[in-house]
Order: structure tokens, then C-alpha cells, then sequence
């Protein structure tokens, strides 16, 4: 059963996620939260498995909720759910730790595949789409283009073999497993197990946050 959490301010928009998902048989609602401190507490309190948060929150919006229940070592996964599909708050919310975001029109197939591949482990944003996101907001990025002392002194990169940096590459441009597999020349089996040891080594929670990683330490540059 996968526990989830519904953080928004808006009452209608709640009791929606809430009905769809408790018609699930594999799903259940343990709490709902109007603000990013409400859910905070709720997450502590009950720690479900995904939390759907919302961005625009009156108070604590949901990018600093998202980023202090990751600091806390939270075992919740979250999930943001925005308006609009290049919202710039997404952007930051996948800086802030969480692990992919949908908009709130998705259909409800979407929806319930989304929670239940966040709260597998995966990600729920497509390469091509996160890398469009990370372009599109560049500016926000703390190194400057060329910069390849963040490559050389990030010890997060360091760790990594030639060709886990060179897969951590591809994936920050946009490659998927099976692309990878095929341009490199390796099974994909392999590309997987390379992949799991490069969320182990550079502590990345998934692959949205490795492509993130591969951004800020400057193995991508925005196109």
C-alpha cells in the first residue's frame, strides 16, 4: 500500500487528488495539508511514502517545505505538482530535492503512474523534459559557463570512475537507458547497474538529481 500525502491550499483541489486515489486499491491518503508547515508536521508525524506538493502556498510555499523534509532525512518522496510545465518553482523544487513534478492538469492515469514510480524510486520527469527545464533556467545555476573548477573540486564527482562520469554526462543531456546502452556500445543491464552505482556514489536520490548534479558540476553546460 503506498501511503501519500496531499499538500494544497485549495480545498477542491484536495478532496479531487484524495477521491482518485483512495479509489485505488494500492493507495491510501494519510493526511492533507493547506501549507508547507502543515505538511512538514504531517510528513514527520505519519512519513508517507510520496507527498503530492503543491508550489504556491500561503505562508511556507512548497519549495522550502520540499527542501527542509529532505534535510531532514525523510524517508517521503515528493512529488510537485505545479500549474504550469516550465514553471520556474519547479525548477527549484527539483533543486530542493524532489523527485519529478506534474502538472495539475495531468490525466489521472498520469497521476497515480507518477506517485507510484516516486514512491518506487524512480523519477517522474522525462530526460528530454528535465534538460529543457534545466536550460530554461540556467541563470540560476551557481557557476559561471566554463567554469571547470566545479567539475575538477567537487568530491561528489571525484569519486566517480571515467566511465560513470561519462554515463553521468549523457544522462544530464538527456539520455535515456536504452540510448545510452546503444551509443556506448553496452548492454543495458550494464548502463542500469552503472547508473545505481552513480546515485550511490554521488548520494543523488534519482535520476532527476543526478542530471542536476551533472549541471551544477559543469559535465553539461546549458545548450
Amino acid at each position: 500500500m503506498t501511503t501519500v500525502l496531499i499538500a494544497d491550499d485549495q480545498p477542491m483541489q484536495r478532496f479531487g487528488f484524495r477521491m482518485l486515489l483512495e479509489s485505488q486499491d494500492d493507495m491510501t491518503v494519510v493526511g492533507e495539508a493547506g501549507d508547507g508547515t502543515e505538511a512538514i508536521n504531517l510528513i514527520a508525524r505519519h512519513q508517507p511514502d510520496v507527498a503530492l506538493m503543491d508550489i504556491r502556498m500561503p505562508g511556507l510555499d512548497g519549495i522550502e517545505a520540499t527542501r527542509r523534509i529532505i534535510r531532514s532525512g525523510s524517508r517521503t518522496r515528493v512529488l510537485i505538482v505545479t500549474t504550469f510545465d516550465l514553471d520556474e518553482y519547479a525548477y527549484d523544487g527539483l533543486r530542493a530535492g524532489a523527485s519529478g513534478f506534474l502538472v495539475k492538469d495531468v490525466l489521472p492515469e498520469e497521476l497515480l503512474s507518477g506517485i507510484r514510480a516516486v514512491a518506487g524510486g524512480d523519477a517522474v520527469v522525462a530526460p528530454s523534459l528535465t534538460r529543457r527545464l534545466l536550460d530554461a533556467y540556467a541563470h540560476h545555476l551557481p557557476v559561471t559557463p566554463g567554469d571547470t573548477a566545479a567539475t575538477a573540486s567537487n568530491p561528489r564527482i571525484t569519486t566517480l570512475t571515467d566511465r560513470e562520469r561519462e554515463i553521468l554526462t549523457v544522462i544530464g543531456q538527456g539520455w535515456s537507458n536504452t540510448e545510452i546502452a546503444t551509443r556506448l556500445h553496452l548492454a543495458e543491464s550494464t548502463v542500469k547497474t552503472h547508473v545505481t552505482r552513480i546515485l550511490a556514489k554521488t548520494g543523488c536520490r534519482d535520476r532527476v538529481q543526478a542530471v542536476i548534479l551533472a549541471y551544477d558540476s559543469r559535465l553539461v553546460t546549458p545548450s
